[in-house]
């Protein structure tokens, strides 16, 4: 959206700090290199919320209230992505809907209540891949959103790398658009009044971290220092151009090395912020992960991470998998350590209390207790909030609200919870038109899942009418201004990618390509590694595939980089580069829908499952 050019900052921050109501304080800003963002100077030495040290008793609760994977969903999320599954006491769940930047305000303000030791964290992905009302402006309504929410501190995620460092130290800093300008009139964007933490991302010229690697919360004698790490393969997830000079590093060792540092400052209590999860044995987020019926209660990367991490870091805020989960997890020295997660974009927010021992500066570990809260939208609107809102979607309505199609019904996405998504098949047909477009030797897409960011839903919203699919609606599915690329590769080739789809990287969590009309095949998910793709079983428009054969293939240009972990993507001949992945997906909903001849969701049956 085009913006006016005014004042753009080049120069130190003003002092800016929110003054917290239940703290009470100011904490000052410092300036750092070129890609370190300033921060608050307690990143370094310790933030001091509250006057000094005073003799309240050896022990001290602190409420640590946290959550992760926000995604600028400053609305509450549309269809299944806006609901939670909650066990009932009988046994069976319900579905709850949940999140919104409106109803999260009111959530935190109200679990603060009678807890002067209160600090909020996040673990990453508070930006990046968001609705149009937050992406459209490059997040800045999201920063302002978590300020007035007086979120204490963030470790990054993946996704804040989808524009690059340059624009991570914008985020942190303040200060207009380089290209889009500032987006008001007299008003220049602050930038986050908290810390980003990034201690496992190095700039490769310097080999120094990009931003600080930890923080220290303080109040009244009471310090607990947090440390945070993102995946250490965000490079394979994430566009080149966005970690381009960058090095990604180990989690374990890197939490370790700061845990390390901090405990030789005094800093006793450690929280680990770390943009990786896992996958818990239910899908409900209530459930007792530690109990014996929950079996392993949760598996995946965090699970050999928290294994792995030092015995002086005392709890675990986690990401990355958008899941649920409240567990103990044993570290090196065998002793139970809280690992949580709250699920994403809002919906949820994991309230832990953490038993300060004045005496150690320690945290008591047997005291940790923790548990996930569904942010209600039954509960009242923040009004703050709803003004913020309110604001940007004035802003925004103009490209917002225009029409680009029309569905028959609920199109899942994202919400789908099956390997082949029916708006999956919906977008890859959509980027094969177009490549055919471009070039009409086009046989077919592929659509990576990570890429589909919601569902298309049927239900009015906004007054626009049932069935209405709007430009916003549509940027929300596919918001990362990818473009649709073609590139020929061998039939050995696009067997390989189908095979990667479930072996090396991805075999523990697979990543099921969403394949273009005419291609079909069968996985066979009783085998393992690349066994899994019945080779004999894949079609295309009926016929089998040729190894020696060329095809051309469509993906986007994420893809085409190999992204994901599927290396044979990379390996294409001829490659054409096509228009926006968005506006291919609204060409193809204007050109194949009307009000009279809505687009039915698509069957998801291309892909046979066997399990």
């Amino acid at each position: 959206m085009p913006a006016t050019p005014h004042g753009f900052r080049t120069g130190p921050r003003p002092l800016r700090r929110r003054t917290k109501a239940a703290l009470g304080a100011v904490a000052t800003l410092a300036t750092a290199g070129a890609l370190i963002a300033a921060l608050p100077a307690s990143a370094a030495h310790g933030g001091q919320h509250g006057g000094g040290h005073q003799d309240q008793g050896r022990y001290q609760d602190v409420q640590l209230l946290s959550f992760n994977d926000f995604h600028g969903n400053l609305e509450p999320p549309a269809g299944s992505s806006g609901q939670v599954t909650e066990k009932q006491a009988d046994g069976t769940t319900k579905q709850v809907e949940a999140g919104g930047a409106e109803y999260l305000a009111t959530s935190l303000r109200t679990a603060r209540k009678g807890h002067p030791y209160s600090v909020t964290a996040a673990a990453g992905d508070l930006i990046g891949a968001s609705p149009l009302l937050s992406g459209l402006f490059h997040d800045e309504p999201t920063v302002e959103a978590m300020n007035k929410l007086d979120l204490d501190v963030t470790g990054v995620g993946n996704h804040e790398f989808d524009e690059g460092a340059t624009e991570l130290a914008r985020i942190q800093n303040g200060g207009c658009h380089p290209k889009d300008g500032c987006f008001e009139k007299d008003r220049t964007f602050e930038g986050a009044d908290y810390p980003y933490l990034a201690a496992n991302v190095t700039d490769e010229k310097t080999g120094k971290p990009i931003l600080k690697p930890y923080w220290v919360w303080k109040h009244k004698g009471v310090k607990v220092g947090f440390i945070g790490v993102t995946l250490e393969g965000t490079p394979n997830i994430v566009s080149a151009d966005g970690v381009k000079g960058l090095k990604f590093h180990d989690e374990v060792e890197t939490v370790n090395k700061y845990a390390k540092i901090l405990d030789k400052q005094g800093v006793k209590s450690i929280v680990a912020l770390i943009h990786e999860g896992g996958v818990p044995a239910s899908s409900s987020y209530n459930y007792d992960c530690d109990s014996p019926a929950a079996g392993s209660g949760v598996s995946g990367p965090i699970v050999d991470i928290a294994k792995g991490i030092t015995p002086k870091v005392d709890a675990l805020v986690t990401g990355h998998t958008h899941n649920a989960y409240v567990c103990t997890i044993p570290d090196p020295s065998g002793k139970p350590r809280m690992v949580t997660s709250a699920s994403s974009y809002g919906k949820l927010y994991t309230d832990t209390a953490l038993t300060y021992d004045r005496r150690t500066k320690d945290i008591v570990r047997t005291s940790v207790k923790s548990a996930n809260h569904v942010v209600t939208r039954t509960q009242a609107k923040a009004p703050d909030m709803t003004a913020l809102i309110g604001r940007w979607n004035k802003l925004a309505a103009p490209v917002s609200n225009q029409a680009v199609g029309y569905i028959a019904g609920d199109i899942a996405g994202r919400g789908a919870g099956t390997p082949e998504e029916p708006l999956g098949d919906l977008i890859a047909d959509a980027q094969l038109a177009h490549a055919k477009s471009l070039d009409p030797k086009a046989s077919l897409a592929l659509m990576n899942p990570g890429g589909v960011r919601s569902d298309l839903v049927f239900k009015a919203s906004g007054g626009e009418g049932d069935g209405v699919v709007t430009y916003g609606e549509a940027f929300t599915v596919q918001p990362f201004s990818n473009t649709v690329n073609l590139t020929d590769l061998t039939g050995a080739q696009l067997v390989a990618a189908l095979q990667q789809q479930v072996s090396g990287v991805n075999e523990a969590s697979p990543k099921i390509l969403q394949p273009s009309a005419g291609l079909t095949y069968t996985l066979d998910m009783t085998k393992t590694g690349a066994a899994r793709v019945v080779v004999d079983s894949i079609r295309l428009n009926g016929a089998a595939i040729d190894p020696a054969a060329t095809y051309r293939v469509a993906m986007n240009s994420f893809l085409a980089g190999g992204g994901d972990g599927f290396a044979a993507l990379g390996q294409g001949k001829n490659p054409l580069v096509g228009a926006d992945d968005l506006k291919a997906l609204n060409d193809y909903l204007t050109a194949n829908s009307s009000a009279s001849r809505p687009i039915a969701p698509p069957k998801a049956d291309r892909i046979t499952i066997v399990k």
